[in-house]
C-alpha cells in the first residue's frame, strides 16, 4: 500500500549529534534526559520519524530497560523509528574476531529494533574511519578499508552472515536494507544487486545511498548508472547530496555537501524512478556540516513535496486511489 506524501516515514539521521556529551559522559550511558535533549531537537524540526544511527546510541547495546526508557523518551516527543542504522560494523571485517562481533552485535540491533517498534535494520560492510579519513576536512578526502576481490571464501561468508541477519530480521517482521558504500561488496550496484540476490531474501534489499558514491574525489559513474540496476531491490533509502567538480587541467575533483535539491543528484528524478518501480520504504535524510539537522529538515519538506505531486500518477498507474 503507497503512503500519502504527508505520512511516508521520512526520518531524521543524527548524524550530526556526537557519542560523548559536553562533559565526557558517553551518550550510551547517559540518562534518559540527555536522550530527550537531542530528540527533543529532531521533533522541533518537524520530524516523527528518526533514524537511530548508531554513531549517536546504540540500541543494540542497550539492555531492556534502558531501551524501554528510550521508547518513553520517543513516545514523549512522538516520534517513530524509521530504522536502526548500524553503521562501520563489517560482518566480514579483515580481523575475524572483530568480525564475529559485529555480527553478535548486528542480531542484537535487530532484536533492539524490533522492541523500538521499527520496521527496517540498515547495515553496511564499510569500516571504522582510519586515522587519515579522521585528520581530513571530509573523512572521503581519504581512502578507507575495502574489501578484498575475488575473493569467494570473503563473499560466501557476508552472504551466509547477512543471509542470517535478513532471516532474523523477518522473523520480527521488519527488512533488512543494505548501504551501498564504496570499496566495499555494496560498492557498485552491479556486485550490490548480486549480494542481495545471492543472499535471497525478500525481505532483504539495498540502500542506494547514493551520496556515498557521488562524494568519492575519483571518477564515479553517473548518478543514473549507480541507481537504475539497484531499484528493483530498493527497500531503505539514506538521502544527501553533494556539489561536485572536476577540473581537467589538474585532474582534480571537488565535492562537498550540499541540499538535496542543489547537488549532482536529481533527486526529484531519482525519487520518481524508484516509485515507479515500486518503492515505499522509509526514507532517512542526512546532511554532513553546518547545522545538519536543519538542513535535514528542508530536504524532509522537499521530499515531501515531490511525494505530492508524483504519487498520484503512481496510485493512477496502478489502478489505485
Amino acid at each position: 500500500m503507497i503512503q500519502s506524501a504527508q505520512d511516508w516515514p521520512i526520518g531524521a539521521a543524527l548524524l550530526q549529534f556526537p557519542s560523548v556529551t559536553e562533559d565526557g559522559e558517553p551518550v550510551q550511558d547517559a540518562p534518559s534526559s540527555t536522550w530527550s535533549a537531542v530528540l527533543g531537537e529532531v521533533a522541533a524540526e518537524g520530524f516523527d520519524h528518526v533514524d537511530l544511527t548508531d554513531s549517536w546510541l546504540r540500541p543494540g547495546d542497550l539492555p531492556p530497560e534502558r531501551l524501554d526508557e528510550l521508547a518513553r523518551v520517543l513516545k514523549s516527543h512522538g516520534l517513530g523509528v524509521s530504522a536502526v542504522s548500524v553503521t562501520r560494523r563489517s560482518v566480514i571485517d579483515p580481523d575475524p574476531a572483530v568480525a564475529e562481533q559485529n555480527l553478535a552485535y548486528l542480531h542484537r540491533s535487530v532484536e533492539a529494533a524490533a522492541r523500538l517498534g521499527a520496521t527496517v535494520v540498515c547495515a553496511g560492510l564499510h569500516r571504522p574511519l582510519t586515522e587519515a579519513q579522521k585528520r581530513a576536512v571530509w573523512f572521503w578526502h581519504e581512502p578507507g578499508g575495502s574489501d578484498p576481490e575475488d575473493d569467494e571464501h570473503t563473499w560466501a561468508l557476508a552472504v551466509e552472515r547477512l543471509r542470517g541477519a535478513g532471516e532474523h530480521a523477518a522473523r520480527h517482521g521488519m527488512r533488512l536494507s543494505l548501504e551501498m558504500y564504496e570499496d566495499t561488496y555494496l560498492g557498485t550496484p552491479e556486485s550490490a544487486v548480486r549480494l542481495v540476490e545471492e543472499i535471497g531474501l525478500p525481505d532483504v534489499g539495498i540502500n542506494p545511498d547514493l551520496g556515498n558514491l557521488v562524494r568519492l574525489h575519483r571518477p564515479v559513474p553517473h548518478w543514473e548508472e549507480l541507481l537504475r540496476p539497484v531499484l528493483p531491490h530498493v527497500n531503505y533509502w539514506h538521502v544527501k547530496n553533494y556539489h561536485r567538480d572536476f577540473d581537467p587541467r589538474t585532474g582534480a575533483y571537488f565535492t562537498v555537501p550540499a541540499p538535496l535539491e542543489g547537488g549532482a543528484i536529481d533527486y526529484r528524478k531519482a525519487l520518481a524512478m524508484a516509485l515507479r518501480a515500486g518503492f515505499d520504504g522509509p526514507i532517512c535524510t542526512e546532511h554532513y556540516g553546518g547545522d545538519g539537522l536543519g538542513v535535514s529538515a528542508r530536504n524532509r519538506d522537499y521530499l515531501r513535496r515531490i511525494l505530492a505531486h508524483k504519487l498520484p500518477s503512481v496510485h493512477a498507474d496502478r489502478g489505485e486511489r
